[in-house]
């Protein structure tokens, strides 16, 4: 799904929803590994029915892993694939159906996407082509001895498209190691496997979902079955949604412990080491055949329960007092149709959503504003009311304008920020001695002198010298780059080159730096790229990115933040002039058309095969007029052939996974299509920092011109290859132990055999529904051949009178459409959520509300000050805690007003609130400061502080950063260290700011679980007013700001 980080945020949204997985390892005895035996109860505590895998998300990291050299060839990677998959169903031990679904033909508005995903890979990989070569050539300049390997061309990720020889060696490969599995592992007794591969038109988990709802439309299926989805995708959790199946759980790596997976370089693919620290040499063998090298360490692997999802949402949408009747499952179809708008794979994210923006949030709360007005949801099974929606759309209209200013101060304080640290780094790294003596190689000593002109000192003597010397680092910037270039190692050196791309010698020896042609700043980015240089950056493990260079056309010039933004946007996006309002509705409609496909696509299956939305770009919700009245309509159509849609999806430079004699359409100039294939397109930035997060512009593909420039080269393809170009069946096997086993080999194989489709008896099947055929490809008791020829195995080999059977599996005949509702005889499980777990959604979600309204204050109030202070769970780091009878004092002065309030902490541990009002008539800075054992809190000053946003502060009025440290045993001071001049003489008199203390026992564990500070150490948060709401937190007390009612919190 393209909604970048919607995994994380979830799960750090609603926490619940995730838990690790339980798992049970193999042993070793005698050198031998044991598999685990997975007859016995499952670990995690919950017997488990059904087991689906979206394969290709355990293909691509086998295939072309990332904490580790990749297989040297496609054999060895299908033994990857066993692996991983192994290990998987292991872990979930699945005890009705485990379905193995592959990415088969995608509906064209899927190809739009996978074409510019590919033409990017295709275009990386010559690019790191380009950097080894360079990086091959600057070893041998040092004399250095090259690993053979570094050379070798690497393998071709595009190959992972229907169609491809590379895809029918995976059909081939699954096919034989399912039936290994049925003969040999008792676990599988009982299990009913489906293979969905790439023959199969459609993608792998919709293919799936296709599965789950034709299960769930017979009237013989279980309503508690134990649904487990596996897949990499953010999308699995709205189809989960969408299934209205509440024992649902989506199954992934954990993303969380990414950070600890080991190193690997993106030069050489070894272990242990990155790119800048590259030497190209081999890696010495551990032992003599290498047997000691250490084994890869498992990566952990997490739920994602969507029955508790349900629970956080039956809260968070919750409206009362509706003239209709409350729908909790029509709810959640309406939230599904709300994240589509912030990302998916088919459509362009809206201009004003972005999922770091808490765009699913502004959406959530203008649903739960307008739904009485709507009279009704927004959806219904899947179709879209388009009155209704335009509610929505009108809600979003009105915010646009505030959501891109904000947008914009928050980038440039990010900036600001930025440049200040990356400044203070080069001061600190430019500090030392005079003479810096750097190992390169065993002997090699290179002395270097930094430039007479830069001035070096001390860390601890830099404080009152900062200003200057980023000065002398930003006009002696290129002494400074000369400098460090002869510090580093030759991976670093070019490093430094690709980075900096401006340096004018090279200093491969200390003594005569050999000459290089000059590179002048106005050229921009190295022939390597500007992915390459974030992807090594990214490798070195500096989470401060690197500025654009001016030259590098990193300029937004549609400037969302300052009127006319409209205009510019389609003028230089679309190519449209100002005056041709007509073809803003166009791009609108063409857009209202994508929502209802994509939410039918999710609820029903494909509507069209052959809809695609026609633009780069999406329009503003401004551009959204009278959209109830249009008629929206789709033809199914029919999906392209394998060969149609790698001609459609791949660049010439993946040639080689099509038949030969297409080639010449790809790459002859006099081709009739040459003008799908550019070698080089450009990437618009679209207002973000690096290329992967631009636009690929790229033609679209023209289906009639496309096929019919193939329907001439069709009679030349030779039979073999035609085979990959035809379209597949499910598999459907099992072992001879399996019920179904004696009924249908009396069906397909005994004297009263029939021809024909069977239909399968539930009771006799157990659970499974749909038909079967007889595959013309199945033989009883015959012997199955290992396919692999050139890879060795001590667990593979061939099956001699195979126990299972294959048959070919039909979905059941879809009579009716899914139904968003629970089925009858449904139990749900006992609630996860606490009282308290509800009542911080309600309280989160009274802070969401209309969060930007068309403005960014209402100072229609007067200001008003208030402190809520609940000492029952105050407890001091020393383990102290607040005994009952004691009395806390709330003190808060401003420059007029000063009250003293005392207030009788309750026996029963209940919070005492006590409220203060105040009116706040300056700007001086907010000083707060508290002695816990005491229980004081002292307020000096008040100051509105504005919005935050990706771990930096815009401000409104006032641009503040709050530090809250813990000091000694007990004792918080919080304190402002950093403010901007107030912009507002004339509101400068009203400060309206509601703030709450909770203080709660459990907000230290919450504080290092979040990195914010170690336990009684220091930490760091942010504040904020005027409708968007922050929060303070310090130890064990947490500080929430409040606007006009509007509450929440985010650290």
């Amino acid at each position: 799904m393209g909604v970048p980080a919607f995994f994380r945020w979830l799960s750090q949204k609603y926490p619940k929803i995730i838990s690790p997985v339980l798992e049970a390892l193999p042993q070793e005895i005698d050198g031998h590994e044991i598999p685990v035996d997975t007859t016995g109860p499952n670990p995690n505590g919950e017997e488990l029915d059904n087991l689906y895998l979206d394969m290709n998300g355990i293909v691509h990291p086998c295939s072309h892993p990332e904490d580790r050299p990749p297989p040297e060839t496609e054999q060895e990677m299908m033994l990857e694939v066993f692996r991983y998959t192994e290990r998987v169903v292991a872990m979930v031990r699945p005890r009705k159906v485990l379905m193995m679904a592959v990415d088969g033909v995608a509906p064209r508005a899927k190809m739009n996407q996978q074409r510019s995903r590919r033409f990017r890979s295709a275009q990386e990989a010559k690019e790191k082509e380009e950097q080894v070569a360079e990086f091959v050539k600057l070893l041998a300049s040092k004399g250095t001895d090259i690993d053979s390997n570094l050379q070798k061309k690497g393998w071709d990720s595009n190959a992972i498209t229907p169609g491809t020889p590379f895809m029918d060696i995976l059909s081939i490969a699954l096919k034989y190691w399912v039936a290994h599995k049925l003969n040999t592992d008792p676990g599988w007794a009982k299990l009913k496997i489906i293979i969905s591969d790439s023959s199969v038109p459609g993608e792998g988990e919709h293919k799936i979902m296709e599965f789950v709802r034709g299960q769930r439309s017979h009237p013989e299926h279980d309503p508690n079955t134990r649904h487990v989805i596996y897949g990499l995708d953010a999308d699995l959790i709205m189809l989960g949604l969408a299934t209205h199946e509440p024992h649902f759980r989506v199954l992934r790596e954990d993303v969380f412990a990414q950070d600890s997976k080991p190193r690997v370089c993106k030069i050489c693919n070894q272990k242990g080491h990155r790119a800048e620290e590259c030497t190209g040499k081999a890696r010495e063998k551990e032992g003599e055949f290498d047997e000691k090298s250490k084994a890869n360490p498992r990566k952990p692997f997490i739920w994602l329960d969507v029955g508790i999802l349900r629970e956080y949402l039956a809260v968070e949408l919750h409206v009362a007092g509706l003239s209709f009747q409350w729908d909790l499952e029509r709810a959640i179809d309406d939230w599904v149709f709300l994240c589509f708008f912030v990302g998916n794979d088919f459509l362009p994210h809206f201009p004003s959503l972005e999922i770091r923006d808490a765009g699913i949030d502004t959406l959530t709360s203008i649903w739960r504003e307008k739904l009485a007005a709507m009279k009704g949801f927004v959806t219904t099974d899947g179709h879209v009311n388009l009155e209704r929606a335009q509610f929505i759309l009108d809600g979003l209209a009105k915010q646009e304008d505030a959501i891109f200013r904000k947008r914009r101060q928050v980038e440039e304080r990010r900036e600001a920020n930025a440049k200040r640290r990356k400044l203070q780094e080069e001061a600190n790294n430019n500090s030392g001695n005079d003479k810096i003596s750097v190992h390169r190689g065993k002997s090699e000593r290179i002395p270097t002198a930094h430039p007479a002109n830069i001035p070096l000192f001390a860390p601890n003597d830099h404080s009152d010298k900062t200003k200057q010397l980023n000065h002398d680092v930003v006009v002696n910037r290129a002494e400074i780059r000369t400098a460090n270039y002869a510090n580093k190692s030759a991976a670093a050196a070019l490093k430094a080159q690709l980075l900096q791309n401006t340096i004018t010698t090279n200093p491969s020896t200390d003594e005569q730096p050999a000459e290089t042609e000059a590179q002048p700043e106005t050229e921009g980015a190295s022939v390597l790229g500007k992915r390459k240089l974030d992807t090594m950056q990214a490798d070195s493990g500096n989470q401060t990115p690197i500025e654009a260079a001016p030259g590098e056309g990193n300029t937004d010039t549609v400037k969302l933040w300052e009127p006319g933004y409209r205009d510019r946007y389609y003028e230089q996006k679309f190519g449209r002039p100002p005056s041709d309002t007509n073809f803003r509705r166009e791009v609108a409609n063409a857009y209202v058309e994508g929502l209802c496909w994509v939410l039918l696509y999710y609820f029903q299956g494909c509507p069209s095969w052959t809809w695609y939305y026609p633009y780069h770009y999406a329009p503003f919700a401004q551009d959204f007029e009278n959209i109830g009245e249009l008629k929206i309509n789709f033809t199914l159509g029919k999906p392209f052939k394998p060969f149609e849609q790698l001609m459609g999806v791949l660049p010439a430079a993946s040639k080689h996974n099509i038949p030969k004699a297409f080639w010449p359409l790809m790459t002859e100039e006099n081709s009739e299509i040459i003008d799908f294939y550019p070698e080089d397109f450009p990437i618009d930035l679209n207002g973000k920092k690096f290329a992967w997060q631009g636009v690929a512009i790229l033609p679209f593909i023209d289906e009639t011109r496309l096929l019919d420039a193939m329907n001439k080269i069709y009679p030349q393809i030779p039979a073999e290859e035609k085979e990959r170009n035809e379209m597949g069946n499910e598999l459907l096997l099992f072992s001879e132990s399996h019920p179904l086993y004696d009924e249908l080999a009396c069906q397909f194989f005994s004297k009263r055999a029939v021809d024909g489709d069977y239909e399968l008896d539930p009771r006799l099947s157990e659970g499974l529904s749909g038909g079967v055929r007889k595959d013309p490809n199945f033989i009883p008791h015959s012997t199955v051949s290992f396919p692999f020829t050139n890879v060795k195995s001590d667990i593979y080999g061939d099956i001699e009178d195979d126990q299972s059977m294959s048959v070919i599996y039909l979905l059941p005949e879809k009579k009716n459409l899914h139904k968003s509702m629970l089925l009858r005889g449904v139990v749900l499980k006992t609630p996860a959520l606490t009282e308290g777990d509800k009542d911080v959604i309600i309280n989160k979600q009274q802070g969401n509300g209309n969060r930007y309204g068309g403005g960014y204050l209402d100072r229609s109030n007067s200001g008003v000050l208030v402190y809520q202070r609940v000492t029952h769970s105050l407890t001091s780091k020393g383990g102290g805690g607040v005994k009952d009878g004691l009395r806390p004092e709330i003190k808060v002065s401003t420059s007029d007003t000063v009250r003293d309030i005392n207030s009788p902490n309750k026996a029963t541990g209940m919070a005492n609130m006590v409220e203060v009002v105040v009116a706040a008539q300056d700007t001086s800075p907010m000083g707060i400061t508290k002695d816990t054992r005491a229980h004081k809190v002292t307020i000096a000053k008040v100051a509105v502080v504005a919005d935050i946003r990706e771990e930096e502060v815009v401000a409104t009025n006032v641009a503040t950063t709050i530090e809250v440290t813990t000091g000694e045993v007990g004792t918080v001071d919080i304190k402002m260290i950093e403010e901007a001049p107030m912009n507002v003489a004339a509101e400068a008199n009203v400060v309206i700011t509601t703030v709450t203390i909770n203080t709660t026992a459990d907000l230290h564990s919450k504080i290092v679980e979040e990195g914010i500070g170690e336990e009684a150490g220091e930490g760091t948060a942010r504040a904020a007013a005027g409708g968007i709401i922050g929060e303070i937190t310090a130890g064990w007390d947490e500080l929430i700001y409040r606007w006009n009612g509007l509450q929440g919190a985010c650290i």
